[in-house]
């Protein structure tokens, strides 16, 4: 079976590298980038190939709200785990793809990153 492929952005380069190198070792394939745009370049080339995508909600350039939003419009499977280091209510996701959404509070631990992204795509 082919590992399945996440899609990471977030400002912060070495939290970034940190997710990436944890993830890999839990057999995910991992593409990151840091910024809204690349994210949202990156993932409009291959919607299909992304399982989940893992987005900071406070990027400077395209939040991590407007991220989800383009790749639940473009992929009506994928997988959406927001990240902030402020409160966030899920229920301010619309309705329609809500339940591809999960939400984990900054700052996390590596194992947390990881439950969360496989409770997600098991959900």
């Amino acid at each position: 079976m082919d590992a399945q492929r996440l899609l990471v952005v977030d400002d912060d380069p070495a939290l970034v590298e940190l997710m990436r190198r944890y993830l890999t070792r839990l057999g995910f394939q991992v593409e990151t980038c840091t910024s809204g745009a690349e994210a949202c370049r990156i993932f409009e080339q291959d919607p299909a190939g992304f399982a989940a995508v893992v987005a900071d909600l406070s990027l400077a350039d395209v939040s991590g709200a407007e991220i989800a939003a383009r790749c639940a419009a473009l992929s009506p499977r994928i997988r959406i785990l927001l990240s902030s280091g402020y409160p966030f209510g899920v229920e301010r996701i619309p309705e329609s793809w809500r339940a591809r959404v999960a939400f984990l509070q900054k700052p996390f631990a590596p194992k947390m990153l990881g439950e969360a992204v496989q409770s997600l795509l098991a959900g």
